[in-house]
């Protein structure tokens, strides 16, 4: 809560009993953790209008006037062998009616008459296309003849409510009473009453900010105004203070992070005229596009200063990350420098090593470049090792290998980390922790998944942040279409145009969700060797393979000795066969966004026009196929970017949803919150410059786990 917490225990202010109940459904111990389960939403003067977009299961509030009810036998019977009667009680507010169904109880039917104004709260379920609530707890605000009542009419949860006071008062004064998220078990209700008596007994709090930020109310209030808010007016403001404040705690962390590596040595790496980046540069058979020159400017001047860089390369699939990060990595070579480079895989590490070796080979360059992977023969190995030590590997790729303590290099002076996400920061600071005499090695991260801006900033708020987005000359887009199961016609048509492709001299992808089982590499390589491509090359490539098997099909598929490869996501990174030129990705509704745009990347990669084929079994219409259309109609990885995020929470894309009772970003929204990450950002550069010791205090809540997220970001 950005330097201030309630540590008081539940137990010590709260009811034994509420406390108890409350630590068991939620994990919560402590009045700072209840604090921050903020509302869902508000029923302001009884509206049932946030009820619209309720699912079945959902826990709701309703407060309304009762237009009509009826009681009847139903064919069930009693233990004592009589109907058993149903009361339908039906409940009208400003915007909605809907039906509340109790079985067996006289209560109900005795209190809930036409007229009578009561808060009910329960469980909602559709039948026959109506909203209905079933069994719901209820509390009498006014009887049908205005008669005063004795007593809180009230039961089930609404009753546990009483537990903080008499309903009138805990109820009466509210403008708007919020819904809080509840289970079976602990209600909105009772989390309404638990809160209340938490902030009641809290004095106020002090600002943690020099001062409140402009045009946002001071934490207290804010905090007050999300629990118990006058009108809608209190909660926007209060929202946006609280957001404000998730923003600020994040952007604060990266910029304390920032200071640190701002204060360590780098080997300064300057260009060097007419050596081997230059040497390169001319003999590249394509001219750089103007998105690739702007990026290598900014890595040239960023690695000719003496303190290390820290940047991210971000670009669509196929924009030539790859020769940017070579003539970076030549840069160092002709300082007298060696290069890391960090790849996910084994067949992405190989890959990149022979393409590497032939790209200098065929500029004149004299280079080298050494693949390290875990699989590799002890001896190859233990040679491989020796190139690095003693300085005469220029360039070492690797897989995870690259980080262990047996690997040590001569003078490392830039790491480039190919997509960064499936690396750590903890696994690359290993690699900038080799730098000699004390120094840092500069750090070049890559990823080929499109970031929208938000999580750049949030997540990635410790890197500055390059783009590519133009495709290389030569590539023609990739056309896209969605293949449904139900039709058995386009699913005949996709295997023809796959053969059509071969036929022609080309190669294609046939991606599986998985290995084993039905629709898996196995069963559906073995299905197109006997029916579909009876005479063609089908050879499959998944992850249980071993490594140098993994390697003697990429090889034998980048030389044109397979017509078909049916593989998992393996190929998913890196995978460059300019003769591949069709892809099919199996059940597509499986993968998500970004995975998909990724897997189409495959294709495409050299001068012919190229096809991707989603193959989908998902119910037309249902999000799943919405989402995989949404995919085949778009090429732009950034709008995919967007709509990828647009479907996932928040605690997901920061990786925080699993952990533990605590997450630093509850309220903030990357889709929508791009204003207030801004503002957040300018100021925690400002404040950690300015008071370094603030800005630390202010992040010392943060959460292990939410740190760790972060460090692996």
């Amino acid at each position: 809560m950005l330097g201030w917490r309630d540590e008081r225990e539940l137990a010590a202010v709260l009811p034994a009993k509420e406390a108890a109940a409350i630590t068991k459904a939620f994990g919560y111990t402590r009045c700072w953790q209840l604090l921050e389960h903020y509302p869902r939403t508000y029923v302001r003067h009884g509206s049932a209008a946030h009820l619209i977009d309720a699912r079945d299961g959902d826990v709701v509030t309703l407060y309304g006037t009762v237009v009509k009810q009826s009681t009847r036998p139903t064919r069930k019977r009693t233990k004592s062998g009589r109907p058993l009667m149903l009361t339908e009680v039906f409940i009208r507010d400003e915007l909605t009616r809907i039906k509340a169904t109790y079985f067996g109880s006289w209560y109900a039917e005795k209190q809930l008459t036409e007229g009578a104004r009561a808060i009910f709260s329960g469980k909602i379920r559709h039948y026959q296309g109506q909203m209905q609530l079933s069994q719901p707890d209820f509390y009498l605000v006014a009887s049908a003849d205005g008669q005063p009542r004795e007593g809180d009419l009230a039961t089930g949860s609404l009753k546990k409510l009483a537990a903080y006071g008499e309903l009138d008062t805990v109820l009466g004064n509210r403008a708007m009473l919020p819904v809080y998220p509840a289970t079976a078990q602990v209600t909105s209700w009772q989390l309404m009453g638990a809160i209340d008596l938490v902030l009641e007994t809290l004095p106020p709090i002090p600002e943690p900010l020099p001062a409140p930020p402009a045009g946002l109310p001071d934490f207290d209030s804010a905090l007050r105004d999300v629990h118990d808010p006058k009108d809608q007016d209190a909660v926007d403001r209060g929202l946006a203070r609280l957001k404000y404040n998730e923003a600020l705690a994040l952007a604060l962390v990266m910029a304390v992070r920032r200071q640190d590596t701002e204060a360590q040595n780098a080997p300064p790496l300057p260009r060097v005229e007419g050596r081997q980046q230059d040497q390169l540069l001319r003999a590249l058979p394509f001219p750089l596009t103007r998105g690739q020159q702007e990026v290598l400017s900014e890595i040239s001047a960023d690695i000719s200063r003496a303190h290390p860089m820290s940047r991210l390369l971000q670009g669509e699939v196929g924009s030539g990350k790859t020769i940017v990060a070579l003539l970076a990595m030549l840069q160092a070579v002709d300082n007298g420098r060696q290069c890391a480079m960090l790849a996910p895989t084994e067949v992405l590490t190989v890959q990149h090593a022979r393409s590497l070796t032939r790209t200098l080979a065929a500029a004149g360059s004299t280079a080298t470049v050494v693949a390290l992977t875990g699989s590799m023969p002890t001896a190859v190995k233990r040679e491989a090792l020796l190139n690095i030590v003693s300085g005469q590997a220029d360039i070492v790729v690797g897989t995870h290998a690259l980080i262990q303590d047996a690997v040590e290099f001569f003078d490392l002076g830039l790491v480039v980390v190919d997509e960064q996400h499936r690396f750590g920061v903890e696994q690359r600071d290993r690699l900038r922790g080799q730098g000699r005499d004390g120094a840092t090695p500069h750090t070049l991260v890559m990823t080929a998944t499109p970031i929208p801006r938000t999580i750049a900033m949030t997540v990635f708020g410790d890197l500055a942040v390059s783009t590519l987005k133009e495709l290389p000359g030569g590539r023609k887009p990739i056309q896209s279409a969605v293949v449904p199961e139900a039709n058995p016609r386009w699913v005949e048509r996709a295997w023809e145009r796959i053969r059509e492709e071969v036929a022609a001299g080309r190669q294609a992808y046939v991606v599986c969700p998985r290995i084993d089982d039905d629709g898996g590499v196995i069963t559906v390589a073995a299905w197109l060797r006997a029916t579909e491509f009876k005479d063609l090359h089908v050879s499959v490539l998944h992850g249980r393979m071993k490594g140098a098997e993994k390697d003697e099909v990429m090889a034998d598929f980048a030389a044109g000795g397979i017509d078909v490869l049916v593989a998992t996501t393996v190929i998913e990174v890196g995978v460059d066969v300019p003769n591949a030129t069709v892809m099919m990705i199996r059940e597509s509704e499986n993968f998500g966004v970004s995975q998909l745009h990724q897997l189409r990347g495959r294709v495409g990669r050299g001068g012919h026009a190229s096809l991707c084929l989603f193959h989908t079994t998902a119910e037309p219409g249902s999000p799943a196929a919405v989402r995989v259309q949404a995919v085949a109609e778009t090429s732009d990885g950034f709008a995919l970017a967007d709509l990828d995020l647009s479907n996932r929470q928040e605690g997901d894309v920061l990786g925080t949803s699993q952990s533990g009772t605590h997450r630093t970003v509850k309220l903030l929204n990357l889709l929508t919150d791009l204003p207030v990450i801004e503002q957040a950002n300018a100021d925690a550069e400002n404040l950690a410059r300015r008071d370094r010791g603030l800005a630390e205090r202010l992040t010392a809540d943060i959460g292990e786990d939410d740190r760790e997220f972060l460090d692996k970001t």
